[in-house]
């Protein structure tokens, strides 16, 4: 059992406790970056105490795994790295993949565990067919959207033992039980970025923020910037410009220290391409009709798949939609279920 300290896995440790299983906690130590360690995050000293309290009430065994060089390989290398190419990483896509259902899983293994279980708010569903990955059924917690790159060999063996559950609901059992996580605050931020994601990086790499020029799509200079990895296309916020109406990022060309904004039209897509796809069958879906989520929090639109060269995928929006950032994941979902996912690498005009 994957026990973060928060109230989610606090709860679905006793949930798995309650249906019988031997329960062993285990709790991740992913960072020691000092000063960029955030305090609503996870990985903390705080948050390991609070988990090692809640084992000891639920009488299970307890262990801190320590994983800060994998972690500093397999995520927050490639976080810095995408963010100096112009793109906008989701490292919770990569600790999913590499971490925590990746290596974690190999541990369990050597703690002879049959299941590993998580408190994400997903749900797995078995049929004939095989493992079905479903949203939770708190639509406003629903972690799918970072669980996309699991397959059938590892929803065969993990449990999400609150996805079924309210928020609400969790938090009343919690303190039902006892569990001072009742009314702890749900993490917000990067495990790892304490003050945002341009000053993680400013520290981490000062030499890639060099001024440079805010330009329109025809190349017209209507501002300055201090550092082109601090932008993300999609941003409107932050631009420092004092335009007649909104201006949006567009894209972000750190090899020319250059900035590219325009209006909501500008940003306007009528698709993008996707590489990486992984689908959680282990093969695409039938038929191209499926509803596609460019950023975790947005809704899925309306869409259409087209397999493309060299292993991509184009997907077709039905209606223009705001292009989302290169580096971040398209989701693939039909109703709650979802499909599979990949990476976005570029905006296809309507």
């Amino acid at each position: 059992m994957a026990l973060s300290g928060g109230v989610d896995s606090s709860v679905a440790a006793a949930l798995m406790v309650e249906q019988g299983h031997e329960v062993v906690g285990v709790t991740l130590k992913q960072w020691a970056g000092g000063e960029d360690a955030s305090a609503t995050g996870c990985c903390t000293v705080a948050d390991a105490e609070d988990a090692r309290r809640v084992a000891g009430i639920l009488g299970i065994r307890h262990y801190v795994l320590d994983y800060v060089e994998e972690f500093e390989r397999e995520v927050v290398g490639p976080f810095a790295e995408g963010y100096l190419a112009g793109r906008t990483p989701n490292p919770c896509i990569e600790c999913n993949r590499r971490i925590r259902f990746g290596a974690l899983l190999e541990r369990a293994d050597r703690l002879g565990c049959d299941l590993l279980a998580t408190g994400h708010h997903a749900r797995v569903q078995r049929t004939p067919a095989g493992y079905r990955l479903l949203r939770g059924a708190d639509a406003s917690k629903d972690q799918s959207y970072v669980l996309h790159v699991l397959g059938q060999a590892e929803l065969a063996r993990v449990a999400f033992p609150i996805g079924g559950m309210t928020k609400a609901g969790i938090r009343a059992e919690a303190e039902a039980r006892g569990m001072r996580t009742a009314t702890k605050p749900d993490s917000q931020d990067l495990c790892f970025v304490a003050t945002g994601h341009r000053a993680f990086l400013e520290r981490r790499h000062p030499d890639a923020f060099t001024p440079g020029p805010i330009v329109t799509a025809a190349g017209t200079e209507v501002g300055r910037h201090d550092g082109a990895p601090g932008f993300t296309v999609g941003q409107r916020r932050g631009l420092g410009l004092a335009a007649g109406e909104p201006r949006f990022v567009l894209a972000v060309r750190p090899e020319e220290s250059t900035v590219v904004v325009g209006t909501r039209e500008e940003l306007l897509a009528g698709g993008c391409r996707v590489s990486g796809v992984t689908w959680v069958a282990g093969r695409p879906p039938r038929g191209d009709r499926v509803g596609a989520k460019l950023r975790y929090r947005s809704p899925a639109v309306s869409a259409r798949l087209v397999e493309a060269d060299g292993g991509s995928w184009q997907v077709w929006f039905d209606d223009p939609a705001e292009a989302a950032a290169p580096g971040q994941a398209a989701v693939f979902y039909r109703d709650d279920e979802v499909l599979g996912g990949g990476t976005i690498e570029e905006a296809l005009s309507a």
